[in-house]
């Protein structure tokens, strides 16, 4: 039987003076330092497009917009209604498109938006 094969240690930088997570930042002096960059705030974007579509309840809204779209399109009113399922896909896809910038105006001025994005991972945010 052969003898298992011994590798050489991998050379990694010592990371035990870093901590494993961010200092927790509390609302009030993240609300207050983020003007003026006193924070670098990163947000993790597939994570965010869902957090947001749920804080802003998105599918609900882009669903009262669609239905009474098809509803006028099939009462007659065929541009109407199309524009309004427009508008409705177009708000759906809007929320995803800026999740970071509505996540970030959201934490800033909810401390319940801060509070569970930060808890649940979907941003962290560390002083500069």
């Amino acid at each position: 039987m052969p003898e298992p094969h011994e590798y050489p240690p991998m050379n990694r930088p010592d990371t035990s003076d870093e901590p494993d997570t961010a200092e927790y930042v509390p609302f009030e002096e993240f609300r207050n330092g983020l003007p003026f960059g006193r924070f670098h705030v990163i947000v993790n974007p597939e994570l965010a497009q869902r957090f947001v579509a749920h804080r802003v309840s998105a599918t609900p809204v882009a669903l009262a917009i669609i239905g009474p779209g098809i509803a006028t399109a099939l009462a007659g009113y065929p541009i109407v209604g199309a524009v309004l399922v427009a508008l409705g896909i177009l708000f759906k896809r809007a929320v995803k498109w800026q999740a970071g910038k509505i996540l970030l105006h959201l934490a800033s001025r909810q401390p319940s938006a801060y509070e569970a994005a930060t808890t649940h991972g979907v941003m962290e945010v560390r002083r500069v």
